[in-house]
């Protein structure tokens, strides 16, 4: 088995900095990538970062804007956002030894191409070994050391193993899997699932709503995993399920806070301003374009797409899914 001993994280937002702190926690030798010179000397003289308040940065954590001094490490942790993630690895590809494993840590499908995480690492970095980590993982949880669990998966299970020993300590649990694809779609559907279950918590329509909203949603992910060939385990696991959970039962998710203000009138263009970098804003129309192409029914995921597009009115989604013809479950 190769050895992890070196982790760099390209990223320097919450998340980013959230999983340098686990990493140095495993034990592991740490280098936190920023591309903003400014951020990374306001990181070094504070130890804090402000998108991440009180977390502080431990000493050992290496804060660089130098890609080179990243490239170097045993593991790459890619903790950018989906839309931004290729532009990351293009930078790194170059600099990698061969054969480095790149973990891609964001939750999205890439607008234009409709690729996922784990294809952009492929097209930049070719000679490099594509992961996916994903999870029930709020950064502020990671960053102070609570408890949380997440999937990491890599095509090759001797290198998923040993990436989820190098990562995990007695606060940060990754579970090793094979199906890379079961745990970019979980990541990727929960984000617009739990903007939907955003708008039903604004729109006040009640506990009972919204527990509707999460199952039928869950059936709609699903459906859409198995057309891709994931694996039921990963669907109901920590990065389907799991994820699913979290994102849609709390206001910490910039997912199902955006929904939130849309629920409660908000306009999108307004709604997607206050909230910032909620993936599934991104990952809605994407998913489901390519839901349409294969003829998956996710009426719920294309009534969110509507809504963010301006298409149609929160009422008229909401009437438009329950009015839909009765049928078996």
């Amino acid at each position: 088995m190769a050895s992890f001993n070196s982790v760099a994280v390209i990223g320097g937002g919450a998340y980013g900095t959230a999983l340098a702190c686990a990493a140095m926690r495993a034990g592991r030798d740490v280098v936190l990538y920023a591309r903003s010179s400014e951020a990374v000397e306001q990181m070094l003289a504070t130890r804090r970062n402000p998108k991440l308040p009180g977390a502080s940065i431990d000493q050992n954590i290496d804060i660089t804007a130098d890609i080179l001094a990243a490239a170097r490490a045993d593991i790459i942790l890619l903790a950018t956002p989906a839309q931004n993630l290729r532009d990351a690895a293009m930078a790194l590809g170059p600099h990698l030894k061969s054969a480095t494993p790149v973990v891609a840590c964001a939750k999205g499908i890439e607008r234009g191409t409709r690729k996922f995480m784990t294809e952009i690492v492929s097209d930049t970095a070719p000679h490099a070994v594509p992961g996916i980590l994903s999870g029930p993982s709020f950064a502020d949880d990671v960053a102070r050391g609570l408890p949380t669990a997440v999937t990491l998966a890599a095509a090759d299970e001797t290198i998923a193993a040993g990436l989820a020993k190098a990562l995990g300590s007695a606060t940060f649990r990754p579970y090793h899997s094979t199906d890379l694809r079961g745990v970019e779609i979980g990541g990727a559907a929960k984000n617009v699932l739990a903007i939907a279950t955003g708008i039903v918590s604004g729109r006040g329509l009640g506990a009972s709503a919204a527990a509707a909203l999460v199952t039928r949603g869950f059936a709609e992910l699903v459906r859409f995993g198995r057309k891709f060939g994931a694996r039921p385990e990963t669907l109901t696991g920590l990065s389907g399920l799991g994820d699913l959970v979290l994102t849609c039962s709390s206001a910490q998710s910039r997912n199902y806070s955006l929904g939130l203000l849309l629920g409660q009138g908000m306009t999108s263009e307004d709604a997607q301003k206050a909230t910032k970098l909620a993936e599934g804003a991104f990952t809605a129309s994407v998913l489901a374009d390519i839901a349409k192409d294969h003829n998956v029914d996710m009426p719920i995921v294309v009534a969110v797409s509507a809504v963010l597009d301006g298409t149609i009115s929160v009422d008229d989604a909401i009437g438009s899914l329950m009015t839909r013809p009765f049928r078996a479950e």
